[in-house]
């Protein structure tokens, strides 16, 4: 099994993503894990009272915003493909509490050159399902991608995703 941190600089690129991004003082900071063995993207968790809806249950605009980086990074790290999402579901089964530990975890479902569909889930520690969700991503075009990222970092995008 080979694991190993996915970075958006690795794509030539900075970013302030609020849920990935280390240098982002108001976001989630979560890094996350591309299992090369497996192709699953993931990420361990426990986040605080500050993540709270409830005085201890998560947020689930929270817990939506890491299944939707989860797949993101599953687009790119699995499909090679950079994409926007177009259409999510999701489910809750239980509910999620804070300063618990769990994992986010997404796979590829299926790829054509214009959309990638994913699967996502919110497991905990002893490997029970909480949250499941399959979403939908466009590709992005050559030229969203230069004007998203800009024309230096496309060159070192296309490069490392061939």
């Amino acid at each position: 099994m080979t694991i190993h941190q996915l970075h958006n600089r690795d794509w030539g690129y900075e970013t302030n993503c609020f849920v990935c991004a280390p240098d982002n003082r108001a976001g989630l900071r979560i890094p996350f894990f591309h299992d090369d063995t497996s192709d699953m993207v993931f990420a361990d968790l426990a986040l605080g009272e500050a993540y709270s809806s409830a005085p201890t249950i998560l947020h689930g605009g929270v817990l939506l915003a890491l299944l939707d980086e989860a797949q993101a990074w599953a687009c790119i790290a699995v499909g090679g493909r950079f994409a926007l999402t177009t259409r999510t579901t999701s489910e809750f089964s239980s509910v999620l509490m804070v300063d618990t530990p769990y994992r986010v975890e997404a796979r590829l479902n299926h790829a054509t050159e214009r959309k990638i569909t994913t699967d996502g889930r919110i497991v905990d520690s002893d490997g029970a399902v909480h949250v499941t969700s399959t979403s939908e991503f466009a590709v992005l075009s050559e030229a969203m991608l230069e004007r998203t990222v800009g024309l230096e970092a496309t060159e070192g995008v296309q490069e490392h995703l061939r």
